[in-house]
């Protein structure tokens, strides 16, 4: 391994990438996903809204979105990609099918979170004559902030290994870097130093998830 050879300015690039695919992503799939996840609760048996056709409706897309392998997933939203994005490559052609297969998984982390709420807290609100949406901002999002924060600190974490996955159809970042230098020209010295960014990353966001938790946890 030759360490003296590394192109740094290109794997800082990479790096850049990577954060910008997982920020974006992460920003899109808590946009969709949140909402998605609390009209899945609202709609489940017993609660607010209550309404098993479009509950199991609603579930059976989201199970079946996330059941998809998510490399299968990148190729089957090509076209898609193309469509809305303009290319299939990058750091822009990869967001698209990163939303697509993190906001279901995500949604559905807010549904238990929400599940595990006292059920008191929603007849309370009821019994105030509180409609949906107040019960929902005033009190139920509230109360699952922290589980609400680990949910996002989870998806990021998973975000940023399915950026590093697009790097196999050409989604940019440190997975691209890997694959057409780590492994196509046989730098191993790559290879490893983008593992060690991608652990840096996953310890850092988690760092940041378990600060998060402890101090919403105090309040």
């Amino acid at each position: 391994m030759n360490w003296s050879t590394l192109d740094w300015p290109l794997i800082g690039e990479a790096t850049i990438d990577t954060l910008l695919m997982t920020g974006w992503s992460l920003l899109w799939t808590v946009i969709i996903g949140l909402p998605l996840g609390v009209y899945l609760f609202l709609t489940s048996d017993r609660q607010l809204l209550a309404n098993k056709p479009i509950y199991q409706s609603v579930s059976l897309v989201v199970n079946i979105l996330r059941s998809v392998p998510f490399l299968i997933l990148l190729i089957v939203l090509i076209p898609f990609t193309r469509l809305i994005m303009g290319s299939a490559l990058g750091v822009g052609g990869a967001i698209p099918p990163l939303v697509v297969g993190a906001a279901p998984f995500f949604a559905r982390l807010v549904e238990n979170v929400l599940r595990e709420l006292d059920p008191g807290i929603s007849e309370a609100c009821r019994a105030m004559g509180a409609n949906s949406r107040q019960t929902v901002l005033w009190a139920l999002l509230p109360e699952a902030t922290t589980g609400i924060i680990s949910a996002v600190v989870v998806t990021t974490i998973m975000l940023i290994s399915y950026s590093a996955m697009s790097g196999v159809i050409g989604g940019g970042g440190l997975g691209d870097l890997a694959i057409r230098f780590g492994y196509q020209r046989y730098q191993t010295e790559v290879m490893i130093i983008t593992v060690v960014i991608l652990i840096l990353m996953v310890q850092l966001v988690q760092s940041v998830g378990d600060y998060l938790v402890q101090h919403f946890n105090r309040k």
